[in-house]
């Protein structure tokens, strides 16, 4: 299993990378929004990968953020979502945006990615809902969710997002000190924008 590469870009194409390691190349499919990342800074880049066993072919699938690659880990556990599919949402759509959509059930937000029609959006939805609300149960039952019911469910959305216990609820806390009355929502791009910058 190849989890991670660091090494010199010295081949792009139409959101795939040619990374060069001690002289082997590696092709790594990888999201559009990191693609105009690494055509700009070709030397010395670190790749988070996913790698993918079929049959007729291994593919690697490349992100520049281990939350990134959790991403693109569930939801190709979501059924019906391929790595395919799972890549195209996820150059169509930031993370706090999705985290928002499946918040708010927004299945219109969704359906406007390609390759993400009516059927995959309620999929989506129902099932990384009822993780996120498996998930504050868990920090619940544990004692671990302190704070506003707003900031326990910001904890737990993001935390089903791929993210550390522990970096989620330093982040929801950084975001909202004192602030009782803010939404999920707020809470969650505030976190995700401290998140981003770590």
């Amino acid at each position: 299993m190849i989890a991670l590469l660091r090494g010199d870009v010295v081949q792009t194409g139409d959101r795939w990378v040619v990374i060069d390691v001690h002289g082997v190349g590696y092709l790594v499919q990888v999201t559009q929004p990191a693609l105009v990342v690494l055509v700009r800074s070709r030397e010395n880049v670190t790749l988070f990968t996913h790698m993918a066993v079929r049959e007729d072919a291994i593919t690697l699938f490349g992100f520049l953020h281990q939350s990134e690659l959790e991403m693109f880990r569930i939801l190709i556990g979501v059924s019906g979502i391929g790595p395919q599919t799972a890549m195209n949402l996820l150059s169509q759509i930031g993370i706090e945006e999705f985290a928002i959509a499946i918040l708010d059930e927004d299945e219109k937000a969704l359906t406007r990615i390609s390759g993400i029609g009516a059927k995959s959006a309620k999929r989506l939805i129902l099932e990384l809902r009822d993780k996120m609300k498996s998930v504050n149960k868990v920090l619940a039952a544990s004692g671990t969710g302190r704070g506003s019911p707003a900031a326990n469910d910001a904890i737990s959305a993001l935390i089903s997002l791929g993210f550390a216990e522990k970096e989620s609820r330093d982040a929801v806390m950084d975001a909202s000190p004192g602030a009782k009355s803010a939404s999920v929502q707020d809470l969650i791009k505030a976190a995700l924008a401290r998140l981003k910058d770590r």
